[in-house]
């Protein structure tokens, strides 16, 4: 069944203009009137709806009775990555979605390749954004993840938030001696953030500050991984050992 996510608030038994992002692609679908959808608005569950009008620019669809279904993973974890070049942030943020993330903070490194203005990075935070909604579409999640706003890592990892509201720190780093295994066995109650680095990884002082605000560091093993794997890797591990899945 189409799943759809609408920008607005739902209730059962309401007849809903679909937005034209949203009638664009029932277009593409090729769907007709009668057919069943679902909606949903990143707020909690889903609404099963029935598509009642379908014109060329202008779509209805009557929603059903709330459901609560929800497909959380039973820890809450942030992505906060280096931000990779080319399509590789596109990429990660997509499958990150799919792997359960609950938030992705991009960080400007030192290493960074991409150097982004005000204005071209609340342009590519939009992009990223509506990669989360549709990626939620596609795999069925009813709570989108939030894109942060871009922050200087440095910066970052010295406000109070970021020192206060993750109860577990994780750095991926080749240079650490404790792997994967040194994480508990059981997925801890409060939420938690992993840290990775852009094309080329973190510098040694970037690792340095993060080791200072708290991260344990960990590597994988004997490979270097790259940027757009090491956090999917760890995602998938994460899902395998705390029912992820």
């Amino acid at each position: 069944m189409p799943r759809f996510f609408i920008d607005a608030p739902l209730h059962a038994g309401a007849l809903l203009d679909l937005p034209d992002t949203v009638v664009r692609h029932v277009q593409v679908l090729r769907l007709k009137t009668g057919d069943r959808l679902t909606l949903f608005n990143g707020t909690g569950g889903e609404y099963p709806a029935v598509l009642t009008t379908l014109e060329k620019r202008h779509a209805t669809a009557q929603l059903a009775e709330h459901d609560t279904r929800e497909t959380e993973t039973p820890y809450r974890v942030t992505l906060a990555q280096g931000i990779a070049g080319g399509d590789k942030m596109d990429w990660l943020i997509e499958k990150a979605i799919e792997l359960g993330v609950t938030d992705i903070q991009p960080l400007a490194t030192e290493r960074s390749v991409i150097r982004l203005d005000a204005e071209r990075a609340a342009k590519r935070i939009a992009h990223w954004q509506a990669l989360a909604q549709a990626a939620c579409e596609q795999c069925g999640r009813n709570r989108v993840p939030r894109i942060l706003p871009i922050r200087p890592i440095g910066t970052w990892l010295c406000e109070q938030d970021t020192r206060t509201c993750y109860g577990w720190r994780v750095l991926l780093s080749p240079r650490a001696d404790s792997g994967f295994d040194s994480l508990p066995r059981e997925a801890p109650p409060e939420p938690g953030v992993l840290l990775f680095g852009p094309e080329g990884g973190l510098t040694p002082q970037e690792e340095a500050l993060a080791r200072e605000a708290g991260f344990a560091a960990i590597r994988l093993g004997e490979r270097i991984l790259r940027t757009e794997t090491a956090g999917i890797a760890v995602l998938a591990a994460l899902a395998a050992r705390w029912g992820g899945w």
